[in-house]
């Protein structure tokens, strides 16, 4: 029997780019005309976050860093207006506030008073009315610890990003974390599993490292795709390529699993590129050849959004992840 159920969206990540997706997701998610929606989205969100609110609550209250989550959050919500700008409301000045978000408040308070993260983001999401469900991928408290092309060791996603040494692999620290099985449910049931856009080593793979995420994608009958990045990022990615993302996604997975990359053919405008010339930055270089090499299939389209910086076009990206879902559901039928 044909399956018409609502597609089942896996997006992983976490920064900006996991929250450009979903935003555009949204409207595959709403029922119009008293039809049902057409996709059902569940976020699977990093928790290595150190740095500016988050960092400050994490250490201050020893909660779960929540402005990754806060983000996935307002991009889903029903109400982008009112609440969604609370939440995204950032106090700047007050002894104490100045620097945090209302909605980082929100969700440490929340914890604080339910005594579990992944409860109180279940909560906020019911308060925002979300288009879907977001999972931070662990509960536990864990930092990230980058190994660099020389050697050395740097431990916190914020100074890992500031490193200029090509790093050589990341892990959790501790080494074990465990999922949340909701989480590990969806990615069984999902039609498209997405991971990306966003930063690879600080938002994408630490998702890999929580133990059982990785096999669980790897079992899981869905279409699975990464969703290259435009640009190359200072600290993280300078010079790689699209094979050299796909291949540090595998590594860090212990193993081949992605079907698909999904990469930009927008032209990048040269006074852009002018801009971020001055910080040695170019556009990621798609090297489809390479790609094609290691087995995977290609999906290209005019992804590029130019607005003060380039970023995936949230319309644009969800589109692919929804044909992508059709797929995965062709193909699960077919099995």
């Amino acid at each position: 029997m044909e399956d018409t159920s609502p597609l089942r969206v896996v997006a992983i990540g976490g920064g900006n780019g996991l929250s450009a997706l979903l935003q555009g997701l949204k409207s595959y998610a709403k029922p119009s005309d008293a039809a049902q929606p057409m996709a059902d989205i569940t976020a699977i969100v990093t928790v290595t976050d150190d740095g500016g609110s988050s960092g400050r609550l994490r250490r201050e209250f020893d909660v779960l860093p929540p402005g990754d989550i806060r983000n996935c959050m307002v991009a889903l919500s029903e109400d982008s207006a009112l609440l969604s700008r609370l939440f995204q409301y950032r106090f700047k000045a007050g002894r104490g506030l100045k620097g945090h978000s209302f909605g980082n408040l929100f969700l440490m308070a929340l914890t604080q008073v339910m005594g579990d993260f992944p409860d109180a983001v279940r909560v906020s999401s019911e308060v925002l009315k979300i288009a879907g469900r977001i999972y931070p991928s662990t509960a536990a408290n864990v930092a990230l610890e980058a190994t660099l092309a020389n050697g050395a060791k740097v431990v916190g996603e914020t100074r890992i990003s500031r490193s200029r040494q090509r790093i050589r692999r990341v892990r959790l620290v501790p080494g074990h974390a465990p999922p949340l099985p909701a989480a590990l449910s969806a990615i069984a049931e999902a039609d498209v599993i997405t991971l990306g856009p966003g930063s690879l080593f600080t938002s994408v793979v630490p998702n890999l490292l929580v133990d059982g995420i990785a096999a669980a994608i790897r079992a899981s009958r869905a279409v699975k795709a990464y969703f290259v990045n435009l640009m190359w990022q200072p600290g993280e990615t300078m010079e790689f390529r699209a094979s050299d993302h796909v291949r540090a996604v595998h590594q860090h997975a212990g193993g081949r699993f992605l079907d698909y990359a999904v990469v930009n053919l927008r032209p990048i405008p040269q006074a852009m590129k002018k801009r971020y010339a001055r910080e040695s930055v170019l556009p990621v270089e798609n090297d489809v050849d390479a790609l094609l090499k290691m087995g995977l299939k290609i999906v290209a389209g005019n992804l590029a959004q130019h607005a003060a910086k380039v970023r995936h076009d949230p319309a644009s990206a969800a589109a692919v992840a929804v044909k992508l879902a059709q797929e995965g559901r062709r193909r699960k039928s077919e099995q």
